[in-house]
């Protein structure tokens, strides 16, 4: 198993980078290796909502599919996917810091063949830096908005 795991202390209100981070549209906007979301579900956010992100990883461009299965207003959201041999289960808490906002994602990548797990180890400081450019993105455009 690998855990990659990412924090951003950001000047913010928390319902606004719930928002952000919840929001699928808004994330996709936010976030400018998401080049497109196609959804799978009727629902465009919440528990259930389930969609295909396609993102530019690198020089490739990669779709998953993504459900949310944990959705609690202000306080976190997980989205699961099954890919490459791995369920990746990615999971964003907030809470209260100061004046702003503590945003911290973690996400799990559990490989069910060895195949799997030798690509994990061989993508781990890829996707290391991608939730790090992810969480600098909505830093940055919450700060932006709250400013």
């Amino acid at each position: 198993m690998a855990v990659f795991q990412a924090s951003r202390e950001i000047a913010a209100p928390i319902d606004a980078v719930f928002t952000t981070v919840a929001n699928i549209e808004e994330f996709r906007n936010v976030v400018p290796e998401i080049i497109d979301v196609e959804y799978l579900s009727d629902q465009r956010s919440g528990l259930g909502t389930r969609f295909v992100e396609t993102r530019v990883i690198g020089k490739r461009t990669g779709k998953t599919e993504l459900e949310v299965v944990e959705y609690e207003p202000n306080e976190r959201v997980r989205l699961v996917a099954e890919a490459g041999g791995s369920t990746w289960d990615t999971v964003y808490t907030l809470e209260p810091a100061g004046s702003g906002t503590r945003v911290t994602m973690v996400m799990t990548a559990t490989a069910h063949t060895v195949r799997a797990r030798m690509l994990n180890k061989i993508i781990a400081s890829t996707v290391g830096r991608a939730i790090e450019r992810d969480l600098d993105a909505v830093k940055d455009y919450c700060e932006s908005r709250a400013g």
